[in-house]
């Protein structure tokens, strides 16, 4: 689409002063950060509804402009259909056309322009640019106004019992907090969940070779130090010894019943892995308020689940199975195997009833990798079919793809082994250790500095790296791009940041007294790249908003990805502090200047944070 062929159609000034909208005098809120594009699709719903009254429920399609224009208006080619079935032909132009002539009058819009086939053209008042940035700098980076709040219950993670992490345990973790914390800075009641594997036949082989190893279990803590190895252990002699596998068949069926002696076993080996993953998350910056609620939770709760479905006569037996028949899928949700005992969709199914009945949520999500697809379809219909879930509730399966290795093959260490999430933080941690070496920054910064320096940049370009991509695709772990200061990298937008830091500083001010300026410092902005980086700074909220509808946490980070680049330009083109060439004297400082840039700053640090990714001043 292009618009240099635009033609000046009509200025909103220019527009009956009667006419009036909704939106006009109401685009800044006390307590939401102003999100443009809904106030946009309000105006232009208006719109079209005073240009064609038949139109049922319009939605105006609005996307970002290009070579100076800010905003689109997509709508007049889908309207030819709609209103050719009306008995109104009209071509795209000429719809855009009525659209513009009843468009009421806005505080936000300076001018419309139909270009080319029917694009309606929108530029932003600068003036409402500058009050709106003001707004950010007086009362905050806050988040748009979403609608209704609801209880929210987000699953991510879900390590599995005596199994290290491993690097495909790292995009559940990482998108899942990312999400969580998107998620609650809009208002939310988010419950974070971990569903770790903490149940099963593995842990009758477990607790059998636990007994062996170490039989005062029931006394003392067993000293177990590798709890991979010790798993490995029990694997073989399970598989090569067959009193031992009797044994451990035997202790699953003292685990489900409760035996004191084996659930103590079963305790301690729960605990020791809890203990490594405390560590895993600490790192990660993940706290507490991920909390664990593993399979186990939910087994007394699937006989309630089969009882329920029975009463009901929704359950049938198929091949001596207990199966829910589905309507969409072809393949039924087996609850119940012909030799008893529980399956994965039984767990899912009362995990599923407990989150929305008791939990009181009316909004799930499942951040697990998309090979799952197919088994969360048949969970959510299952749960529709059984009436626990119904069309209020937004349920979603938030699939992600695999994390690649060179040649574009699944992630391996050169063992062939799949990669420890440990080693690959801990590989982090070494090269970004060299790479702040390199460029001189243990000369200039100290010892701490150095070490916070250092984790912020390990771990950040680890998450931003996964979070950048579409969470959909595949994508090629690699240090050596992740930690390069050039591109959208984590490095990139951590050095943007402190290099706004060291303009404050060089001003000899900070956040507060920044704030108490701005209430009485007019921000002007007579430069095109002041004008440009404004108006980047102000597209947080509809990031915001679109992130909170699709949940594509890559959206977040090629936002601050241009904002930075904005920003970059902004600082070749504007000079902020003035020094003296020969002295470094400052000379001058531009208060209109520096406010562009904190404001810059907080919303870039706000949207690190909720991209899990911890900011510095000093790098």
């Amino acid at each position: 689409m292009d618009q240099e062929d635009g033609e000046l159609v009509s200025s909103l000034e220019s527009i009956a002063a009667e006419k009036k909208c909704g939106c006009a005098g109401a685009v800044r809120s006390a307590s939401h950060m102003t999100d443009i594009v809904s106030h946009l699709r309000q105006l232009f719903n208006s719109a079209i509804t005073a240009a064609y009254p038949q139109i049922q429920k319009p939605s105006a399609l609005i996307a970002l402009g290009k070579k100076g224009v800010d905003y689109q208006v997509n709508s007049a080619m889908s309207l030819t259909k709609e209103l050719k079935a009306t008995g109104v032909n009209a071509n795209p132009r000429q719809i855009a056309e009525a659209i513009v002539k009843n468009c009421p009058p806005s505080d936000l819009v300076d001018k419309l322009e139909v270009a080319g086939p029917g694009f309606i053209n929108i530029h932003i008042k600068v003036s409402v640019v500058s009050g709106l940035l003001s707004d950010v700098l007086t009362h905050g980076v806050r988040a748009p106004d979403v609608g209704e709040k609801r209880r929210v219950v987000i699953d991510y993670s879900s390590p599995n019992i005596a199994k290290q992490m491993h690097v495909g345990h790292l995009r559940s973790t990482v998108i899942g907090d990312c999400l969580a914390r998107i998620i609650e800075y809009c208002g939310h009641d988010v419950l974070r969940l971990n569903h770790i594997g903490d149940w099963g036949t593995q842990f009758g082989m477990l607790i059998a070779h636990l007994e062996d190893k170490f039989p005062n279990f029931e006394s003392e803590s067993p000293p177990i130090g590798d709890l991979q190895s010790f798993y490995k252990e029990s694997k073989v002699r399970f598989d090569g010894e067959e009193d031992f596998k009797k044994r451990a068949y035997k202790n699953v069926v003292l685990l489900q019943g409760g035996d004191k002696k084996i659930r103590t076993g079963w305790s301690h080996i729960c605990e020791i892995s809890r203990h490594e993953f405390a560590q895993i998350y600490s790192r990660l910056g993940i706290g507490k308020e991920l909390v664990e609620r593993g399979e186990s939770f939910y087994q007394p709760l699937m006989n309630d689940v089969i009882h329920d479905l029975k009463s009901r006569d929704l359950i049938s037996e198929e091949d001596g199975c207990k199966v829910l028949h589905l309507k969409k899928q072809k393949v039924p949700l087996i609850l119940e195997k012909s030799v008893g005992g529980y399956t994965y969709d039984t767990s899912d199914v009362a995990a599923l009833r407990h989150r929305l009945q008791e939990e009181k949520a009316s909004w799930l999500v499942y951040v697990v990798d998309a090979g799952q697809g197919l088994h969360f379809q048949q969970i959510f219909e299952g749960a529709k079919i059984a009436g626990y879930s119904n069309d209020s509730c937004r349920i979603e399966h938030v699939g992600f793809g695999l994390v690649l290795g060179e040649g574009k093959k699944k992630l391996k260490s050169r063992s062939g082994d799949t990669v420890k999430l440990k080693e690959l933080l801990d590989e982090g941690v070494e090269r970004s250790a060299e790479k702040l070496k390199e460029r001189g920054r243990d000369e200039v910064l100290s010892p701490e500095e150095l070490a916070a320096a250092r984790d912020a940049v390990a771990y950040g370009c680890i998450k931003y790296a996964d979070l950048c991509h579409q969470r959909t695709h595949d994508y090629v772990f690699s240090f050596d791009k992740m930690l390069d200061d050039k591109g959208n990298t984590a490095v990139y937008l951590l050095y943007a940041y402190t290099r706004i830091q060291s303009i404050i500083r060089l001003a000899k001010s900070d956040s507060g007294a920044l704030t108490a300026r701005a209430a009485t410092t007019e921000l002007v902005l007579g430069e095109a790249a002041e004008v440009k980086l404004a108006k980047h700074v102000l597209r947080f909220a509809e990031v915001i908003q679109r992130i909170h509808e699709d949940l594509l946490p890559h959206v977040l980070c090629e936002y601050l990805y241009d904002l930075s680049t904005h920003f970059t330009e902004f600082y070749d083109s504007c000079y902020c502090v003035e020094k003296d060439r020969e002295t470094g004297e400052v000379l001058k400082i531009n208060w209109s200047r520096i406010l562009i840039c904190e404001a810059t700053a907080r919303v870039m640090a706000k949207g690190l944070s909720l991209l899990g990714i911890t900011t510095v001043d000093r790098m």
